[in-house]
Protein backbone atom coordinates (compact mmCIF):
# COMPACT_ATOMS: atom_id res chain seq x y z
CA UNK A 1 0.00 0.00 0.00
CA UNK A 2 1.29 3.64 -0.88
CA UNK A 3 2.09 5.52 2.40
CA UNK A 4 0.01 8.88 2.01
CA UNK A 5 0.14 11.70 4.64
CA UNK A 6 -3.51 12.86 5.91
CA UNK A 7 -1.72 16.50 4.53
CA UNK A 8 1.03 18.09 2.96
CA UNK A 9 4.01 17.33 4.97
CA UNK A 10 4.34 20.79 6.71
CA UNK A 11 8.07 22.93 6.33
CA UNK A 12 8.37 26.54 7.34
CA UNK A 13 7.77 29.13 4.93
CA UNK A 14 10.60 31.04 3.47
CA UNK A 15 9.69 33.34 0.48
CA UNK A 16 12.51 33.92 -1.34
CA UNK A 17 13.78 37.53 -2.73
CA UNK A 18 12.82 37.71 -6.88
CA UNK A 19 15.64 38.50 -8.19
CA UNK A 20 16.45 38.79 -11.92
CA UNK A 21 18.19 36.26 -14.06
CA UNK A 22 22.05 37.19 -15.07
CA UNK A 23 22.60 34.72 -17.29
CA UNK A 24 20.64 31.61 -19.23
CA UNK A 25 23.40 28.97 -20.03
CA UNK A 26 23.17 25.73 -22.28
CA UNK A 27 24.72 22.91 -22.76
CA UNK A 28 23.92 20.08 -25.40
CA UNK A 29 25.14 16.57 -24.19
CA UNK A 30 24.56 13.13 -26.46
CA UNK A 31 23.98 9.90 -24.13
CA UNK A 32 25.06 6.78 -25.38
CA UNK A 33 22.31 4.38 -24.92
CA UNK A 34 23.41 0.71 -23.06
CA UNK A 35 21.27 -1.11 -25.27
CA UNK A 36 19.86 1.33 -28.81
CA UNK A 37 16.28 1.27 -29.01
CA UNK A 38 16.35 0.41 -32.72
CA UNK A 39 18.59 1.19 -35.70
CA UNK A 40 17.96 4.91 -35.85
CA UNK A 41 18.34 5.51 -32.27
CA UNK A 42 21.47 4.77 -30.47
CA UNK A 43 21.35 8.34 -28.05
CA UNK A 44 19.47 10.51 -26.47
CA UNK A 45 19.77 14.53 -26.78
CA UNK A 46 20.19 16.87 -23.54
CA UNK A 47 20.10 20.00 -23.01
CA UNK A 48 21.30 20.79 -19.79
CA UNK A 49 19.79 24.24 -18.96
CA UNK A 50 21.69 26.66 -16.34
CA UNK A 51 19.86 29.47 -14.83
CA UNK A 52 21.88 32.33 -12.77
CA UNK A 53 20.91 34.93 -10.53
CA UNK A 54 22.42 37.30 -7.95
CA UNK A 55 21.56 34.53 -5.24
CA UNK A 56 21.67 31.58 -6.84
CA UNK A 57 21.89 28.53 -9.57
CA UNK A 58 19.30 26.81 -11.35
CA UNK A 59 19.41 23.33 -13.44
CA UNK A 60 16.92 22.26 -15.44
CA UNK A 61 17.48 20.02 -18.88
CA UNK A 62 15.49 19.31 -22.08
CA UNK A 63 15.23 16.71 -23.85
CA UNK A 64 15.13 14.73 -27.29
CA UNK A 65 15.50 10.78 -27.98
CA UNK A 66 16.59 10.76 -31.21
CA UNK A 67 16.42 14.07 -33.16
CA UNK A 68 15.91 17.99 -32.62
CA UNK A 69 17.89 18.29 -29.57
CA UNK A 70 20.27 21.19 -31.73
CA UNK A 71 16.84 22.91 -32.40
CA UNK A 72 15.88 22.98 -28.97
CA UNK A 73 19.59 24.24 -27.65
CA UNK A 74 19.10 27.13 -30.23
CA UNK A 75 14.99 28.14 -29.38
CA UNK A 76 16.39 28.41 -25.94
CA UNK A 77 19.58 29.97 -26.58
CA UNK A 78 18.29 32.38 -28.97
CA UNK A 79 14.92 33.22 -28.15
CA UNK A 80 13.93 32.58 -24.37
CA UNK A 81 17.32 33.82 -22.83
CA UNK A 82 17.34 37.00 -24.21
CA UNK A 83 13.53 37.67 -23.70
CA UNK A 84 14.18 36.48 -19.67
CA UNK A 85 17.71 38.12 -19.41
CA UNK A 86 16.95 40.52 -16.26
CA UNK A 87 13.44 39.44 -15.44
CA UNK A 88 12.51 38.21 -12.23
CA UNK A 89 13.80 34.20 -11.66
CA UNK A 90 10.33 32.53 -10.62
CA UNK A 91 8.38 29.76 -11.59
CA UNK A 92 5.47 32.34 -13.45
CA UNK A 93 7.22 33.15 -16.22
CA UNK A 94 6.07 29.74 -18.41
CA UNK A 95 2.73 31.58 -20.37
CA UNK A 96 5.55 34.58 -21.22
CA UNK A 97 7.85 31.83 -22.68
CA UNK A 98 5.01 29.94 -24.36
CA UNK A 99 3.51 33.14 -25.60
CA UNK A 100 7.17 34.20 -27.02
CA UNK A 101 7.97 30.93 -28.88
CA UNK A 102 4.26 30.06 -29.92
CA UNK A 103 4.93 31.82 -33.69
CA UNK A 104 7.53 28.54 -34.04
CA UNK A 105 4.87 26.28 -32.98
CA UNK A 106 2.15 25.77 -29.83
CA UNK A 107 4.07 22.69 -29.00
CA UNK A 108 6.73 19.81 -29.82
CA UNK A 109 10.10 21.59 -29.75
CA UNK A 110 8.58 25.14 -28.39
CA UNK A 111 7.14 23.35 -25.31
CA UNK A 112 10.45 20.75 -24.83
CA UNK A 113 13.02 24.24 -25.08
CA UNK A 114 10.44 25.85 -22.77
CA UNK A 115 10.47 22.95 -20.22
CA UNK A 116 14.23 23.51 -19.50
CA UNK A 117 13.81 26.66 -18.51
CA UNK A 118 11.15 26.10 -16.53
CA UNK A 119 12.78 23.19 -14.54
CA UNK A 120 15.73 25.44 -13.85
CA UNK A 121 13.70 27.94 -12.66
CA UNK A 122 11.52 25.61 -10.01
CA UNK A 123 14.94 24.47 -8.95
CA UNK A 124 16.26 27.38 -8.54
CA UNK A 125 13.07 28.15 -6.36
CA UNK A 126 13.23 25.15 -4.52
CA UNK A 127 17.05 25.72 -3.79
CA UNK A 128 15.86 29.15 -2.26
CA UNK A 129 13.45 27.67 0.16
CA UNK A 130 15.77 24.79 1.06
CA UNK A 131 13.26 22.53 -0.37
CA UNK A 132 13.35 19.08 -2.66
CA UNK A 133 10.54 19.27 -5.08
CA UNK A 134 7.91 16.89 -3.76
CA UNK A 135 7.92 19.17 -0.62
CA UNK A 136 7.67 22.10 -2.34
CA UNK A 137 4.73 20.73 -4.21
CA UNK A 138 3.40 19.12 -0.82
CA UNK A 139 4.32 15.66 -0.52
CA UNK A 140 1.90 13.24 0.02
CA UNK A 141 3.32 10.06 -0.19
CA UNK A 142 6.72 8.67 0.82
CA UNK A 143 6.25 6.05 -2.13
CA UNK A 144 4.51 5.13 -5.42
CA UNK A 145 4.18 2.23 -7.54
CA UNK A 146 7.02 1.65 -10.49
CA UNK A 147 5.66 -0.69 -13.92
CA UNK A 148 8.82 -1.82 -15.77
CA UNK A 149 9.12 -1.09 -19.15
CA UNK A 150 10.74 -1.54 -22.25
CA UNK A 151 11.76 -0.56 -26.20
CA UNK A 152 11.92 -3.85 -27.05
CA UNK A 153 9.38 -4.55 -30.13
CA UNK A 154 13.42 -5.37 -31.94
CA UNK A 155 13.79 -7.82 -29.21
CA UNK A 156 14.27 -12.08 -30.31
CA UNK A 157 11.32 -13.27 -28.74
CA UNK A 158 13.69 -15.25 -25.94
CA UNK A 159 14.82 -11.73 -24.93
CA UNK A 160 11.90 -10.33 -24.53
CA UNK A 161 11.03 -13.55 -22.77
CA UNK A 162 14.51 -12.94 -20.34
CA UNK A 163 13.10 -9.14 -19.93
CA UNK A 164 9.81 -10.06 -18.63
CA UNK A 165 11.17 -12.23 -16.50
CA UNK A 166 13.82 -9.46 -14.80
CA UNK A 167 10.72 -7.48 -14.03
CA UNK A 168 8.65 -10.18 -12.52
CA UNK A 169 11.62 -11.02 -10.16
CA UNK A 170 12.94 -7.42 -9.22
CA UNK A 171 9.21 -7.23 -7.74
CA UNK A 172 7.80 -5.03 -10.56
CA UNK A 173 3.29 -5.05 -10.38
CA UNK A 174 3.11 -4.07 -13.70
CA UNK A 175 5.26 -4.35 -16.93
CA UNK A 176 4.70 -2.34 -20.57
CA UNK A 177 6.18 -4.54 -23.92
CA UNK A 178 5.71 -2.94 -27.35
CA UNK A 179 3.83 -4.17 -29.86
CA UNK A 180 3.42 -3.36 -33.94
CA UNK A 181 4.74 -6.42 -35.91
CA UNK A 182 3.88 -6.73 -39.33
CA UNK A 183 1.90 -10.24 -38.70
CA UNK A 184 -0.29 -9.54 -35.71
CA UNK A 185 -0.35 -12.75 -34.82
CA UNK A 186 3.22 -12.45 -33.92
CA UNK A 187 2.43 -9.40 -31.39
CA UNK A 188 0.07 -11.85 -29.91
CA UNK A 189 2.35 -14.38 -29.65
CA UNK A 190 4.71 -12.92 -28.20
CA UNK A 191 2.12 -11.34 -25.55
CA UNK A 192 0.79 -13.95 -24.56
CA UNK A 193 4.61 -15.79 -23.33
CA UNK A 194 5.38 -12.43 -21.72
CA UNK A 195 1.50 -13.05 -19.86
CA UNK A 196 2.95 -16.37 -18.85
CA UNK A 197 6.12 -15.18 -17.47
CA UNK A 198 4.59 -12.65 -15.74
CA UNK A 199 1.81 -14.15 -13.92
CA UNK A 200 -1.81 -13.55 -13.78
CA UNK A 201 -1.51 -10.86 -10.94
CA UNK A 202 1.15 -8.17 -12.91
CA UNK A 203 -0.50 -5.63 -14.60
CA UNK A 204 0.29 -5.99 -18.52
CA UNK A 205 0.53 -3.02 -20.35
CA UNK A 206 0.90 -2.88 -24.48
CA UNK A 207 2.69 -0.08 -26.78
CA UNK A 208 2.17 0.61 -30.27
CA UNK A 209 4.09 3.67 -30.58
CA UNK A 210 1.74 5.13 -33.67
CA UNK A 211 2.13 2.27 -35.92
CA UNK A 212 -1.39 1.42 -36.75
CA UNK A 213 -4.40 2.47 -38.52
CA UNK A 214 -7.71 2.53 -36.90
CA UNK A 215 -8.72 -0.87 -38.30
CA UNK A 216 -5.39 -2.62 -37.63
CA UNK A 217 -5.90 -0.95 -33.70
CA UNK A 218 -9.85 -2.38 -33.35
CA UNK A 219 -8.33 -5.69 -34.55
CA UNK A 220 -5.10 -5.65 -31.96
CA UNK A 221 -7.07 -4.52 -29.08
CA UNK A 222 -9.57 -7.40 -29.53
CA UNK A 223 -7.08 -10.14 -29.93
CA UNK A 224 -4.90 -9.14 -27.25
CA UNK A 225 -7.78 -8.19 -25.09
CA UNK A 226 -8.13 -12.34 -23.63
CA UNK A 227 -4.27 -11.97 -22.38
CA UNK A 228 -5.71 -8.90 -20.01
CA UNK A 229 -4.52 -5.65 -20.91
CA UNK A 230 -4.77 -2.91 -18.77
CA UNK A 231 -4.14 -0.06 -21.65
CA UNK A 232 -3.43 -0.06 -25.48
CA UNK A 233 -1.13 2.73 -25.64
CA UNK A 234 -0.91 5.33 -28.70
CA UNK A 235 -2.27 2.50 -31.28
CA UNK A 236 -2.56 5.74 -33.58
CA UNK A 237 -1.11 8.75 -34.69
CA UNK A 238 -1.58 11.43 -31.78
CA UNK A 239 -2.78 14.08 -33.64
CA UNK A 240 -5.62 11.40 -35.01
CA UNK A 241 -8.51 12.71 -32.15
CA UNK A 242 -11.09 11.28 -34.38
CA UNK A 243 -9.65 8.16 -34.58
CA UNK A 244 -8.96 7.72 -31.04
CA UNK A 245 -12.92 9.00 -30.60
CA UNK A 246 -13.72 5.84 -33.16
CA UNK A 247 -11.29 3.43 -31.52
CA UNK A 248 -12.15 4.10 -27.69
CA UNK A 249 -15.88 3.80 -28.51
CA UNK A 250 -14.73 -0.05 -30.34
CA UNK A 251 -13.11 -1.65 -28.27
CA UNK A 252 -13.39 -2.63 -24.31
CA UNK A 253 -9.20 -2.23 -23.87
CA UNK A 254 -8.28 1.18 -21.84
CA UNK A 255 -6.82 3.47 -24.13
CA UNK A 256 -3.94 5.29 -23.24
CA UNK A 257 -2.07 8.38 -24.97
CA UNK A 258 -0.27 11.65 -24.05
CA UNK A 259 3.56 11.18 -24.83
CA UNK A 260 3.63 12.95 -28.30
CA UNK A 261 0.92 15.45 -26.71
CA UNK A 262 2.11 18.89 -26.20
CA UNK A 263 -0.18 21.33 -24.44
CA UNK A 264 -3.11 21.29 -21.99
CA UNK A 265 -5.78 22.60 -25.10
CA UNK A 266 -4.84 18.99 -26.56
CA UNK A 267 -5.28 16.73 -23.89
CA UNK A 268 -8.34 18.57 -23.32
CA UNK A 269 -9.53 18.00 -26.90
CA UNK A 270 -8.67 14.26 -26.14
CA UNK A 271 -10.87 14.28 -22.79
CA UNK A 272 -13.87 16.20 -24.77
CA UNK A 273 -13.91 14.24 -27.32
CA UNK A 274 -14.08 11.12 -24.61
CA UNK A 275 -11.28 9.85 -26.83
CA UNK A 276 -8.72 8.53 -23.99
CA UNK A 277 -8.94 7.07 -20.92
CA UNK A 278 -5.17 6.56 -19.76
CA UNK A 279 -3.23 10.46 -19.91
CA UNK A 280 0.76 10.20 -20.18
CA UNK A 281 2.09 13.89 -20.35
CA UNK A 282 5.61 14.11 -20.54
CA UNK A 283 6.96 16.37 -17.96
CA UNK A 284 9.87 17.89 -20.79
CA UNK A 285 7.41 17.57 -23.79
CA UNK A 286 4.53 19.15 -22.21
CA UNK A 287 6.68 22.52 -21.53
CA UNK A 288 7.78 21.15 -17.57
CA UNK A 289 6.74 20.78 -14.03
CA UNK A 290 4.12 24.14 -14.31
CA UNK A 291 2.10 22.74 -17.25
CA UNK A 292 2.23 19.10 -16.08
CA UNK A 293 0.51 20.13 -12.60
CA UNK A 294 -1.73 21.86 -14.62
CA UNK A 295 -2.64 18.28 -17.06
CA UNK A 296 -2.73 16.31 -14.01
CA UNK A 297 -5.48 18.72 -12.48
CA UNK A 298 -8.10 18.02 -15.98
CA UNK A 299 -7.02 14.38 -15.58
CA UNK A 300 -8.36 14.36 -12.08
CA UNK A 301 -11.45 16.78 -12.99
CA UNK A 302 -12.00 14.30 -15.76
CA UNK A 303 -11.84 11.12 -14.01
CA UNK A 304 -9.25 9.45 -16.21
CA UNK A 305 -5.88 7.78 -14.67
CA UNK A 306 -2.93 9.79 -15.40
CA UNK A 307 0.13 7.67 -16.07
CA UNK A 308 3.41 10.03 -16.64
CA UNK A 309 5.31 9.07 -19.62
CA UNK A 310 9.58 8.51 -19.36
CA UNK A 311 11.78 10.55 -16.85
CA UNK A 312 11.21 8.34 -13.40
CA UNK A 313 13.91 10.96 -11.65
CA UNK A 314 11.73 13.52 -12.54
CA UNK A 315 8.25 12.00 -12.82
CA UNK A 316 8.37 10.39 -9.49
CA UNK A 317 8.77 13.24 -7.36
CA UNK A 318 5.82 14.48 -9.16
CA UNK A 319 3.78 11.99 -8.43
CA UNK A 320 4.73 12.07 -4.54
CA UNK A 321 2.83 15.54 -5.06
CA UNK A 322 -0.07 14.06 -6.21
CA UNK A 323 -3.39 13.25 -4.04
CA UNK A 324 -3.71 9.76 -6.06
CA UNK A 325 -2.37 6.68 -6.59
CA UNK A 326 0.10 7.01 -9.55
CA UNK A 327 2.02 4.64 -11.52
CA UNK A 328 5.83 6.14 -12.44
CA UNK A 329 7.22 4.29 -16.00
CA UNK A 330 10.99 2.76 -15.23
CA UNK A 331 12.41 2.04 -19.23
CA UNK A 332 15.17 -0.66 -18.89
CA UNK A 333 18.34 0.74 -19.25
CA UNK A 334 16.92 4.31 -19.69
CA UNK A 335 17.35 5.58 -16.26
CA UNK A 336 19.71 9.13 -16.51
CA UNK A 337 21.28 7.61 -13.59
CA UNK A 338 21.96 4.11 -14.97
CA UNK A 339 23.66 5.87 -18.11
CA UNK A 340 26.02 7.69 -15.75
CA UNK A 341 24.40 11.07 -17.11
CA UNK A 342 24.13 12.43 -13.81
CA UNK A 343 26.73 14.53 -11.42
CA UNK A 344 25.27 13.06 -8.36
CA UNK A 345 23.17 9.75 -7.83
CA UNK A 346 19.75 10.01 -8.61
CA UNK A 347 17.69 11.29 -5.81
CA UNK A 348 14.75 8.52 -6.88
CA UNK A 349 15.16 4.68 -5.78
CA UNK A 350 13.53 2.76 -7.84
CA UNK A 351 13.25 -0.89 -5.50
CA UNK A 352 10.68 -4.01 -5.08
CA UNK A 353 8.54 -2.26 -7.47
CA UNK A 354 8.19 0.82 -5.68
CA UNK A 355 9.84 4.56 -6.02
CA UNK A 356 10.80 6.31 -3.12
CA UNK A 357 13.19 8.87 -1.79
CA UNK A 358 13.22 12.03 -4.01
CA UNK A 359 14.40 14.25 -0.83
CA UNK A 360 17.83 16.04 -1.94
CA UNK A 361 17.23 20.41 -2.45
CA UNK A 362 15.98 20.97 -5.75
CA UNK A 363 15.24 18.28 -9.12
CA UNK A 364 17.73 16.13 -7.13
CA UNK A 365 19.19 16.07 -10.64
CA UNK A 366 22.29 17.69 -12.29
CA UNK A 367 23.74 16.97 -16.05
CA UNK A 368 26.77 20.03 -15.67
Amino acid sequence: MTEQHQQPEQHQRVEPVETPIRAIDTRLLRIPLTRPWGPGVRDVGVVAVRVTTDDGVGHGFSWSPSIGASAVEALIRDDLAPHLLGRPARTEEWQGMWERLHEAGGGGLTTIAIAGVDLALWDLDCRRRGLALADRLGRRHDSQPAYGSGVNLHYPLDELVAQAARWRHAGFGGVKVKVGKPDLAEDVDRIAAVRETIGPEVRLMVDANQRWDLDRAVAGAEALSVLGIDWLEEPLRSDDTRGYRALRSSVDVPIALGENVHTIHRFRDLVDAEAVDVMQPNVVRVGGITPFLAIADLAREAGITLAPHLLPELSAQLAFALPEETWVEDVEDAGFGALGALLEPSAIEIDEGRATGGHAVGLGMRFW
